[in-house]
């Protein structure tokens, strides 16, 4: 286990400043476009509706997702997306704490709902380690091979 101590942050779009809107798309692009080598359409319409989670060791921001009302990705469920963790953050535990407080956040926000990812397929027992199970068929988005999957 990993000794680092993390500290976090959730806002809801309203609530974020413009130089932290700005950090956390730079983060988006680093990872899912440059690092990823996949060119898509990363601002969209849900950014308004989301919370912000953010997760950072030494002030530096190390974890990023947001946590989006039912209604908006998916009828019925909460969702969590544009999950990452920075290179250099990657084995320290950022994304299982960041997970892990990203699922209690939503039962907060949001208890009515069970809560729907799209996770990319590599990180399928990583996911179900944190109680997701698999839904459904696996499927390529943006060139990624991807299952939908439920945490109950």
């Amino acid at each position: 286990m990993s000794s680092h101590h993390f500290t976090w942050a959730c806002k809801h779009y309203h609530e974020l400043s413009k130089e932290e809107f700005h950090h956390i798309v730079r983060k988006r692009i680093e990872v899912f476009i440059l690092e990823q080598d996949c060119p898509y359409q990363d601002l969209d319409h849900k950014d308004v509706d989301a919370y912000h989670l953010s997760i950072f060791l030494d002030n530096e921001l190390v974890a990023y997702c947001r946590i989006i009302p039912e209604g908006i990705s998916y009828s019925g469920y909460s969702s969590i997306g544009r999950v990452l963790s920075v290179q250099s953050a990657r084995r320290t535990g950022a994304g299982r704490f960041l997970m892990e407080k990203s699922i209690e956040l939503c039962k907060e926000l949001f208890p009515n709902f069970p809560i729907k990812i799209s996770a990319q397929e590599y990180l399928d027992n990583f996911y179900q380690s944190l109680g997701f199970v698999p839904t459904g068929d696996r499927y390529m988005e943006d060139g990624i091979p991807h299952i939908s999957m439920i945490h109950p």
